[in-house]
């Protein structure tokens, strides 16, 4: 990777003239042959995929393009609301992949082309491809965002595969025309943008994007080099926010679209170049494309930690694709392949990629088999469990309270069964909107300590900061037991603490798992007031001292403590999830009575979740 990351624009420009010289696709026959896509179309392996596209051409055929008006866009300056302008912004990209798919698939049916030429064009005349949200401060005729940057690969790819003779020549000139202004001109000239250093997924995302068009349809090769430049360095950038266990802090769902976007990249890189610039060849890259099959829980539930959404199915093209350059990546299960309308931004690079990296033929197994990883640099403890009584999953974090989208949830965990609410849960992201990334952030309780499994100690919440940090005291993985202890007092900087451990241990010797949790709370003077907090998606309810049910659909468990010492409050809530839709979820209050910690100098406290038969 070093040697890649440091390659200049003349070594650049050498490897795109040889490969442009020896007339190599920079895409392979997969993505372009009219009989590979013909095979695609009668194949009874695609079939699934294929009717998921032709569903949204009957659901689109009968609705006209949607306006993006003035109005729409002001919304989110006047009231934070994102969702209603990029609700139609999205229902545009919806229409360009399905009709851009189904013109690769039936090449000779003219309702297709020109439906793709009619959502073509008015996405050409937007006003602008980026978001609103994302424009605060900016000039309407210099900024790139994330969707931006994706709109112009998109357009990039569909007319370099669509070829010449379909798309009509004014389209093809006009896509030329607004990719160059709004992408390749402000990229190499209006600079630099934030995301060009950043250690997160708009790194990828932008210059991926940018540099993977350019070197689709920027027939100058030394500008294009110019471009690959900048992009390369920006992916260095985009690495450094990984540790060397290659797990994501922003979680499965930003691993698939920023990872996803470094991966396109790479590989049209390493094609266009004839080989030479290969970024997919380094150690770090290699752990990190093995974040996903590590970071599942049962079926399509991860670790959600961070703003990462509950469920989270995977792209059959990106994971095909990884698992088929390295030997350690497994090949996903075909039960948790993401459908073409899973996407709500309707992403055009990942929707083609699901056709044309997807390996039908490979051997699979049906679910994730079971397994435990301990990630030291994100400081996540991760397990999944298969029994004949079910797939059950246990996930706890350390890290810090500044994280990417961070919550404030270090010492937190998810604890789960097949397709139940989670016993033990994590809400993952909510609605995204202007306060959501402002002041006001860890006022949802999605994002805030509230929202999550950790205590109140002296009437306070875990501290916001990177210096509220978990320092990890052990992390076992093992066949029968996993055990995870941190020390977390540094969360609580003004509660009294002198020491904060809570130890996990997830006990895997029988047909249905144990955990117990074990908080050890040390203070420098009298014992400041406690509240365990525990965070549920199950129905809950106090069936006798020291027990409470927690109740899932095929599932029940038992969270059971000492007796006599804890006052029990159960609260109902709601809130905003990502997609804007209101969901439930049950926040439970165990107050430690004052007679159970008066004169102690350590107070110990044990929980177990029992899954019964």
């Amino acid at each position: 990777m070093a040697e890649v990351i440091g390659w200049t624009k003349d070594q650049l420009l050498s490897g795109l003239e040889e490969g442009r010289s020896a007339e190599r696709c920079v895409y392979g026959e997969d993505a372009i042959s009219a009989a590979k896509w013909q095979e695609i179309a009668g194949s009874p392996h695609f079939a699934d995929m294929v009717r998921e596209v032709e569903k949204e051409e009957q659901l689109l055929i009968q609705a006209p393009i949607p306006e993006l008006t003035p109005e729409l866009y002001a919304l989110y300056e006047k009231t934070g609301n994102r969702l209603l302008y990029e609700d139609v912004y999205f229902q545009r990209r919806r229409r360009l992949a399905t009709f851009a798919i189904l013109h690769f698939l039936y090449p000779s049916e003219i309702r297709y082309i020109a439906s793709l030429e009619e959502i073509i064009a008015a996405i050409l005349e937007e006003t602008t491809w980026c978001l609103p949200a994302h424009m605060r401060g900016q000039a309407i005729d210099r900024n790139i965002d994330l969707f931006a940057a994706e709109t112009g690969f998109a357009l990039s790819e569909i007319l370099a595969i669509s070829g010449e003779g379909h798309l009509s020549i004014p389209l093809q000139a006009a896509i030329r025309r607004e990719v160059d202004r709004r992408l390749f001109q402000r990229y190499l000239s209006e600079g630099p943008y934030h995301w060009e250093t950043a250690d997160h997924n708009w790194a990828a995302v932008c210059a991926g994007s940018i540099a993977s068009a350019a070197l689709l349809i920027e027939s100058d090769s030394d500008r294009a080099a110019a471009i690959l430049e900048k992009a390369i360095a920006t992916m260095g950038h985009y690495l450094s926010g990984f540790g060397e266990d290659g797990a994501c802090l922003e979680g499965p769902g930003y691993w698939n679209y920023g990872f996803g976007y470094f991966v396109a990249f790479a590989d049209l890189l390493n094609r266009g170049t004839g080989g030479k610039a290969n970024l997919l060849d380094d150690n770090k890259v290699r752990a990190i494309a093995q974040f996903q099959q590590r970071c599942y829980l049962a079926g399509n539930r991860p670790a959600n930690f961070s703003d990462a959404v509950p469920v989270v199915n995977v792209h059959l093209g990106l994971s095909d694709y990884l698992a088929s350059n390295y030997d350690e990546v497994n090949y996903p299960p075909l039960t948790i392949r993401a459908s073409f309308s899973d996407d709500h931004c309707w992403r055009f690079a990942h929707a083609l990629r699901n056709f044309i990296w997807h390996r039908p033929e490979v051997p699979r197994a049906e679910s994730w088999l079971s397994g435990s990883w301990f990630l030291p640099d994100a400081k996540w403890l991760v397990s999944r469990y298969t029994t004949t009584a079910g797939r059950f999953g246990f996930a706890a974090k350390g890290g810090t309270n500044h994280e990417p989208h961070n919550h404030i949830d270090v010492g937190h965990f998810i604890l789960l069964a097949d397709e139940d609410p989670a016993f033990a849960a994590d809400l993952g992201s909510g609605e995204y909107t202007a306060d959501y990334f402002g002041a006001g952030r860890y006022g949802y309780d999605c994002n805030g300590a509230q929202g999550h499994s950790l205590p109140i100690i002296g009437g306070h919440l875990q501290a916001v900061g990177a210096q509220s940090a978990a320092t990890v005291l052990e992390a076992h993985t093992g066949e029968a037991e996993d055990r995870f202890e941190l020390e977390l007092a540094s969360c609580y900087p003004s509660s009294g603490l002198t020491s904060y451990r809570r130890q996990f241990s997830w006990q895997k010797s029988s047909e249905r798992p144990l955990l117990e949790l074990r908080d050890t709370f040390c203070f420098s003077g009298n014992p400041a007031p406690i509240t365990e907090t525990f965070i549920t998606r199950s129905k809950p309810e106090v069936i006798a001292d020291g027990r409470i049910s927690l109740q899932g659909e095929r599932h029940a468990a038992r969270l059971e403590y000492e007796s006599g010492c804890y006052e029990v409050r159960i609260e109902e809530r709601t809130y905003s999830n990502h997609f804007g839709q209101e969901e439930s979820f049950t926040r439970i209050y165990l107050d430690l009575r004052e007679d159970r910690i008066k004169g102690e100098a350590a107070i110990e406290l044990v929980f177990q979740f029992t899954f019964l038969e």
